[in-house]
C-alpha cells in the first residue's frame, strides 16, 4: 500500500507538476490526496512540498478533500504529526474537528448521495453525443471501461460521472479512477467483474486484455474492443436511448440530476420489462430469465442479444 501511494502522490513524479489533489481506489480501499507548497513562513524549514494521505471505505472527494486541506493546514502551522492527529480522531469519533484558524470541518456536511451527483453527465453527452449510449450499455452489461487522458484532474472529472449512468445500482465501487500499469495494481483490477479504470499512460491503448470498451478522452474517441462486439451489438433500443439521452441532456432547463432521472427511468423501463421474461423457482432463489419467453417476443437481433447479456449482468441466467 506503501508503494502504491507513494506512486499516486505526485511528489515522487519527474514532470514535477503539482496535482493538488487526487482519488483512487485499490482493493476496496479508497485514497485521498491533497499536495500542498510550503511557503517561507512555516515551521517546517526544509520542505518545499508535502502530501496528506487518507485511506477510507467511502467514496467522498469533496469529503475528503475538505478533510486534508484543514489537516494540510494544522501541519503547516504545527509541523508536528501528532496535532493532525488529534483532529483526524475528532472527526473519527465525533464527526467534526473545530479551530478558528485552521477551519472546521463537520463528516455529516457530506451526504455520500451528494458526491455521486457531484459530476456532470450534460458535460459527458456535449463531448460524446449519441456515443454515450455505448458506455450505457458497457455499464449496463457490467463490461470493463478504460478511460485514457494526460491530466488526471479531467480523468477523475469524468470517470466519477460514469456510475451515475446506471443509478438504479448506486455502485462506485466500480470506479478506479487512478491506475498505473503496474502489475499489482492490473491484478486487482483483473479482479473486478466489471469497472471504470482511468490511465494517465496512453500506453494502455495496447492492452486489450484490460478493456471491453476504450475511451481516449483526448481525442473524443470510443472504441469497442473486439471480444465485445457480440454483447455490444448496436440496434434500434440503443438508438431509442441514445436519443433520449441526448435530448434530455441537452435541454438547458434540466439540471444533470434531472437528466440522470431521466436515464434512470428509461433503465427501469428496460428492466421491468426483462423482468417479465423471468420465472421465480420454487426455492426462493433470484428469479431467472426464460430463454423461450424472451425469443417468442420477436424482438429485433440487437435488442433480444441486449436483454440476453443485461439478464446475465444482474445474474439471471440459469446456471
Amino acid at each position: 500500500m506503501r508503494d502504491l501511494l507513494l506512486r499516486k502522490c505526485c511528489l515522487t513524479d519527474e514532470n514535477k507538476l503539482l496535482h493538488t489533489f487526487v482519488f483512487g481506489q485499490y482493493r476496496r480501499s479508497w485514497f485521498y490526496i491533497t499536495t500542498v507548497e510550503v511557503q517561507d513562513s512555516s515551521v517546517l524549514e526544509k520542505v518545499t512540498h508535502f502530501s496528506i494521505v487518507l485511506t477510507a471505505k467511502d467514496f467522498n472527494p469533496e469529503k475528503y478533500a475538505a478533510f486534508t486541506r484543514i489537516l494540510c493546514r494544522i501541519y503547516l502551522k504545527y509541523g508536528s504529526p501528532v496535532k493532525m492527529m488529534e483532529s483526524y480522531i475528532a472527526v473519527l469519533t465525533k464527526g467534526i474537528c473545530q479551530s478558528e484558524e485552521n477551519g472546521s470541518f463537520l463528516s455529516k456536511d457530506f451526504d455520500a448521495r451528494k458526491a455521486y451527483l457531484a459530476g456532470s453527465i450534460k458535460d459527458i453527452v456535449s463531448q460524446f453525443g449519441m456515443e454515450t449510449v455505448i458506455l450505457f450499455t458497457a455499464l449496463m452489461l457490467k463490461k470493463r471501461i478504460v478511460v485514457y487522458h494526460p491530466r488526471i484532474e479531467v480523468i477523475q472529472e469524468f470517470t466519477r460521472t460514469l456510475p451515475a449512468l446506471v443509478w438504479h445500482r448506486r455502485d462506485w465501487s466500480i470506479l478506479h479512477s487512478y491506475v498505473h500499469l503496474h502489475d499489482d495494481e492490473l491484478e486487482a483490477l483483473k479482479t473486478c467483474t466489471g469497472y471504470i479504470a482511468g490511465f494517465i499512460d496512453s500506453k494502455v491503448s495496447n492492452r486489450p486484455d484490460l478493456y471491453d470498451v476504450y475511451v481516449n478522452l483526448a481525442d473524443s474517441e470510443i472504441t469497442i474492443s473486439q471480444q465485445a462486439k457480440d454483447a455490444m451489438t448496436m440496434g434500434k433500443l440503443h438508438k431509442e436511448i441514445g436519443q433520449l439521452i441526448v435530448q434530455s441532456a441537452e435541454d438547458p432547463d434540466k439540471s444533470d440530476s434531472q437528466v440522470i432521472k431521466d436515464i434512470s427511468l428509461k433503465t427501469k423501463e428496460i428492466l421491468t420489462n426483462l423482468a417479465s421474461f423471468t420465472e421465480v423457482s420454487d426455492d426462493g432463489e433470484k428469479p431467472t430469465l426464460n430463454f423461450e419467453a424472451l425469443k417468442q417476443k420477436r424482438y429485433p437481433p440487437a435488442t433480444e442479444n441486449f436483454l440476453y447479456h443485461l439478464a446475465a449482468a444482474e445474474q439471471m441466467l440459469k446456471i
